[in-house]
């Protein structure tokens, strides 16, 4: 088969897409597209790129590219991946999937359409150590999961957060939907992506006051979100993400408890009873790049030779969690996710 030709939009987080796409043979950056053209030609230049373009919709004319990254504020994954899919592209969407799950459905509703690929860009499943303990929990050394503790918080972000980051219209929220989905997805996966079925959330805006005032800046969001999840198969997911919180340093994390052993990242280590003694393990893993494992993951769907295992329906469940996370905590009360 042919290289497969893309075309990277958004020259931000695209950066570490172009990064990952240069060292997968069977690969070739076609387009950056970017709506400030400086950055977009900097990026071309670091890469050798041919094409430079300023609209997505032009990128979609161009009937070499096979496949588009989508890597763009979450405001507009829903309009540029559904145009992509009408144009007979494959699409690898960044993380969360839409702006809520209403966006998400007509997404998923278009990939199916089309009969392309749909992955979604969860770059946490590719880890050397996210696949070593998947294996373990495939092969049953867990048992069944039936409880899952998994957060991303952080003592400090402002020097990380600018542009759209902090602006509802073009994020969605805050913490929750950019930090807490990615260890939500990775407890789901690890899980085996059983559906959810019912969700509590708070919310907290405590400490954005001090940043919302800051010239050019808009904040709106929350800085910190805690969630209850239950899924269909009875077991429990709690769930913590925040920007800023009075605490020693940042901590991602995610645990997992099932009826033969335990796990928890980081660094990765497993908790069993073996002949009546506690024992904990340490695996030795890959030194594997989740971001560019996806990338090589990415092009190997589009060739055929393996089963995608991010795929957007998944993307779905996450985002139906979300919105259902976001209401509980407008309205006080849990919600309920029909499937």
């Amino acid at each position: 088969m042919k290289k497969v030709k893309v075309g990277i939009i958004g020259a931000g987080i695209g950066t570490v897409h172009a990064r990952g796409l240069a060292k997968v043979s069977d690969a070739e950056i076609t387009a950056i597209c970017d709506i400030n053209e400086e950055r977009a030609n900097r990026l071309a230049n670091d890469f050798s790129v041919p094409h430079v373009i300023t609209d997505y919709k032009d990128l979609m004319k161009m009937d070499e590219i096979d496949a588009v990254i989508v890597s763009t504020p979450n405001s507009t994954h829903a309009e540029i991946a559904v145009a992509a899919f009408e144009a007979g592209k494959h699409v690898l969407c960044e993380k969360p999937l839409a702006m809520n799950a209403v966006e998400g459905a007509r997404m998923v509703e278009a990939g199916k359409k089309s009969g392309k690929l749909f992955m979604m860009g969860f770059n946490n499943r590719f880890r050397g150590d996210s696949q070593l303990l998947k294996e373990f929990i495939q092969n049953g050394d867990l048992g069944e999961i039936y409880y899952a503790k998994t957060g991303w918080v952080r003592r400090s972000c402002c020097k990380f957060l600018s542009g759209w980051f902090t602006n509802k219209k073009l994020a969605g929220g805050g913490p929750l939907i950019d930090l807490g989905v990615h260890v939500l997805d990775l407890a789901l996966w690890l899980m085996g992506n059983p559906k959810p079925v019912y969700v509590m959330g708070s919310t907290y805006s405590m400490l954005r006051a001090k940043r919302a005032n800051e010239p050019g800046r808009i904040y709106d969001v929350e800085d910190l979100a805690a969630g209850f999840v239950k899924l269909e198969n009875g077991a429990t997911v709690m769930l913590e993400a925040s920007w800023e919180s009075h605490i020693d340093k940042e901590k991602i994390y995610t645990q997992l408890m099932g009826t033969e052993g335990g796990a928890e990242f980081d660094p990765l280590r497993i908790y069993k009873d073996v002949r009546g003694t506690s024992v904990d393990i340490q695996p030795q893993f890959p030194n594997l790049s989740g971001h560019e494992m996806e990338i090589k993951h990415f092009i190997s769907c589009i060739k055929g030779e393996t089963e995608c295992i991010s795929t957007g329906e998944h993307g779905l469940h996450i985002m139906q969690i979300l919105d259902a996370l976001y209401k509980s905590a407008e309205t006080g009360k849990g919600v309920e996710i029909e499937q």
